[in-house]
């Protein structure tokens, strides 16, 4: 499935649409037995639910998307709403990623109502996804938090932690937020020296992923120790070690469809 972003939406009022609908941080979805899916249906709403606000997103295999905020949790017969994180895995990966890319543009609409610097009401701006004020020409683009995540080796094992953030006790690789000023690559030695007390060389980058948590960008990397011992930082981290192939598959480590999940198959299928 192909995904065209755009911001303005198309003349025709009647065409059937993807509509990735959201009360809070809880996405409306259609349920048959254990089987979900995004509603689809036609403009301007879908099953007699009008939106207070909505958002074009774009074509997925040119069917147009939107994006919308639900004023009541209201379920028609047939659908539920469900937070972003329990679908990971269960929707299609490109209507997963739509979701949250719905999310963070109704997210970040919400939140710039008003301006942040005059308190005046803010309007959306001609072809652009911004957010203009009127009063004193403040411009809002979305926000995008950008974090790192890495995936640290020693000899033939992987560094893997269990977060006091962590909804559940699984292991994954370290991740942090980026502070003003600084690199990727210096966060990345930042946060690790940080969280389990050692140094780490030879950083790569691996890859990225978009994370509706609500708006972060995950940057991934791997990277290898270069000395020191484990010292945790027991506000962030319960416990850290060092694993090797059979010590993983012995852990509850993140679901597919994730970026710590990926880094951690690139380091079993490299011992493999």
């Amino acid at each position: 499935m192909h995904f065209i972003p755009a911001v303005t939406p198309p003349p025709e009022t009647n065409r059937e649409a993807w509509w990735f609908l959201f009360h809070g941080d809880r996405l409306l979805v259609e349920t048959c037995g254990d089987a979900v899916a995004v509603p689809h249906g036609l403009l301007p709403g879908v099953r007699s639910l009008r939106p207070i606000r909505t958002q074009y997103l774009g074509t997925l295999d040119g069917v147009p998307c939107y994006g919308g905020e639900l004023a009541e949790p209201v379920e028609p017969d047939g659908t539920t709403f469900r937070g972003l994180r329990s679908l990971l895995g269960t929707l299609p990966d490109s209507l997963f990623s739509l979701a949250g890319r719905a999310y963070q543009i109704v997210d970040w609409e919400r939140t710039h109502l008003y301006c942040g610097k005059c308190g005046g009401p803010t309007q959306p701006l001609d072809g652009e996804r911004a957010r203009t004020c009127p009063g004193c020409g403040m411009h809002f683009f979305p926000r995008v938090a950008p974090a790192v995540i890495v995936a640290v080796v020693r000899d033939r094992k992987i560094l893997l932690a269990q977060a006091r953030r962590f909804p559940s006790a699984f292991y994954s690789v370290l991740a942090g937020f980026v502070e003003p000023g600084e690199t990727f690559e210096e966060c990345v030695r930042r946060e690790v020296r940080e969280e389990v007390g050692i140094d780490v060389t030879n950083l790569r980058y691996f890859g990225s992923q978009p994370w509706p948590f609500p708006h972060q960008l995950m940057v991934g990397f791997t990277a290898e120790h270069a000395g020191g011992d484990l010292a945790i930082e027991e506000k962030e981290i319960i416990r850290a070690g060092w694993f090797d192939v059979d010590e993983i598959g012995r852990l509850e480590v993140p679901p597919h469809g994730t970026i710590a999940r990926r880094l951690i198959e690139w380091f079993l299928d490299r011992k493999e």
